[in-house]
């Protein structure tokens, strides 16, 4: 799945393509935090991709974004393709237990 984002008149130079698991990873998410992170957090990473933490190790190459809806956190991991301006999302989901889920979904 790819797309544009954009807010009001502004639109991101990024598309953002899915790992074909995040469609499960967003089922798993409460439906009103769900739209919180599609109408409100993807496009600001999409407007501001370097706001990603890179990670390191077994990970490195990949960022995560870091989000805080009520007391609960998310993370979002991607891949970012400057050269294509592509946003690679490979998982969107609770902190708890991301990093060795998203380890196992990269093998």
């Amino acid at each position: 799945m790819v797309s544009n984002s954009c807010q009001g008149m502004k639109c991101s130079m990024y598309k953002e393509q899915y790992h074909p698991a995040v469609k499960k990873d967003l089922r798993k998410i409460d439906i009103g935090v769900r739209k919180k992170i599609k109408d409100i957090w993807l496009p600001k990473l999409l407007s501001e991709p370097h706001d990603g933490k890179e990670l390191t190790g077994p990970l490195s190459g990949i960022r995560s974004y870091h989000v805080n809806i009520g007391k609960v956190q998310y993370r979002i991991a991607y891949l970012l393709e400057e050269n294509d301006f592509i946003i690679n999302v490979l998982m969107i989901a609770k902190r708890e237990s991301f990093y060795k889920i998203l380890r196992d979904r990269i093998k």
